[in-house]
Formats: C-alpha cells, sequence, structure tokens
C-alpha cells in the first residue's frame, strides 16, 4: 500500500471581540484557504493534507477541525465563528499545538505548517507564557514545522521575533487589505508543497516576496 506524505495545515484564528469588523472576510478567506489546498493535493499527488482548525477567545477554544482530511472539508460560516471576548492567544498556541504534537510525534514522513491569525496581542492567558510558548515553537522548528504569523492592529513583527517566529505577514484591517493577504498566503502554501516535493529547508523565507500586505 502507498503510503503519502502527510501535511498538515493547523491554522489558529483569533475570534476574539475584535475581529468582528472582518468576520464575513475571515469566514470567506479560510474557505479560499481549504479550497487552495484541495487544488494543492491535486498538484502534489504524493501529499496528503489535513486541516485542524482552533478558533480562540477568552470564553475558550474551539477545535472546529482536527487533522481533517482537506478532501472531505466542509466550508465555515457564520454559525461557526463569533467573534467575542479577549485575546489569550499564548493558550491558543499552547493548547493547539499539544493536541497536535499527540499525533505528529508518532509520525515520521509528515510536516506541519503553522499559521496563526490575529488583530491582537496576547493579553488573558492563564495556561501558558510567553516563555513557554518560545521553548515549545523552537523546539519544533528543529524538526518538521514550520511557524507562520499573521497580524494587525499590533507590532506583528516585534510579537513574532519575540516567540521565534520569523515568517509574518502585516495586513490592512480592510476588504482590499484582507483579500491580498489571502491570496498571499494560499501563493505562499503552494510554494510550500513544493518546497517539501524538492526536500528543500521549509521553515524560512515562507512569505518569500513581501511582508507587508497592503490594500487601497
Amino acid at each position: 500500500m502507498e503510503t503519502k506524505h502527510q501535511v498538515h495545515n493547523l491554522i489558529i484564528l483569533d475570534e476574539s471581540g475584535s475581529m468582528e469588523s472582518i468576520k464575513k472576510t475571515i469566514i470567506q478567506g479560510f474557505n479560499e484557504i481549504v479550497q487552495t489546498v484541495k487544488g494543492i493535493e491535486k498538484v502534489f499527488p504524493e501529499q496528503q493534507h489535513y486541516i485542524s482548525l482552533v478558533t480562540f477567545n477568552g470564553l475558550g477554544q474551539k477545535l472546529l477541525h482536527f487533522i481533517d482530511p482537506v478532501s472531505k472539508l466542509e466550508q465555515i460560516d457564520h454559525t461557526r465563528y463569533n467573534p467575542d471576548a479577549t485575546t489569550p492567544l499564548y493558550d491558543a498556541i499552547g493548547f493547539s499545538i499539544s493536541k497536535l504534537r499527540k499525533v505528529t510525534d508518532n509520525l515520521t514522513d509528515y510536516n506541519v505548517l503553522v499559521t496563526i491569525l490575529t488583530d491582537g496581542e496576547e493579553n488573558s492567558s492563564m495556561e501558558y507564557s510567553g516563555s513557554d510558548i518560545k521553548k515549545i515553537i523552537e523546539s519544533l522548528k528543529l524538526t518538521n514545522w514550520t511557524f507562520t504569523y499573521i497580524g494587525t492592529d499590533h507590532d506583528v513583527e516585534h510579537f513574532a521575533t519575540s516567540n521565534s517566529i520569523t515568517n509574518t505577514m502585516v495586513f490592512n484591517k480592510n476588504e482590499a487589505g484582507m483579500k491580498a493577504m489571502f491570496l498571499k498566503e494560499r501563493t505562499s502554501r503552494h510554494n510550500y508543497s513544493q518546497k517539501i516535493r524538492d526536500a528543500k529547508q521549509t521553515e524560512n523565507n515562507f512569505y518569500d516576496e513581501e511582508d507587508v500586505v497592503k490594500g487601497e
């Protein structure tokens, strides 16, 4: 039986109250990512892609998808994504990584792409600290994990680098800026799969061309 290379797409999505103004575009963007990954799997048939989606706010984390084959994935809608409350970002990252590691630690032929998307910095975590998350990320970067951080309305570069994340993208919080950001994100995913096929290093330069996406 043929064994395919597993690619786990872990998306950690801010669902705090400040995301309400871009709720519609976020939902559309995630659904477009799903369609993109489905297409990538067809272009790279030796890879089998899975999506895990965790949304988070001060009310807790929601596991909307967990290691779901992208070929069987359904779209999310406004009933499943409802921004509210604060931004416990460290807890969300720690929770998501810990859950997925229980699966990937038993694998050998795999890659993990972690995408964190938020419009604000950490402000209410109780289980994980910044130093905890930095240590976890630094450890996993030595294996087959790649981390990306997409943000707006805060010092994205500072937060990312302070947590050892080098792949960052800043977007403007309007419809044009969001669409440009998701377009860049989808293109980068295709390039990532090409790097896996070519056995190239995947951790750095995820967003190769530019790290600031602007909207008119």
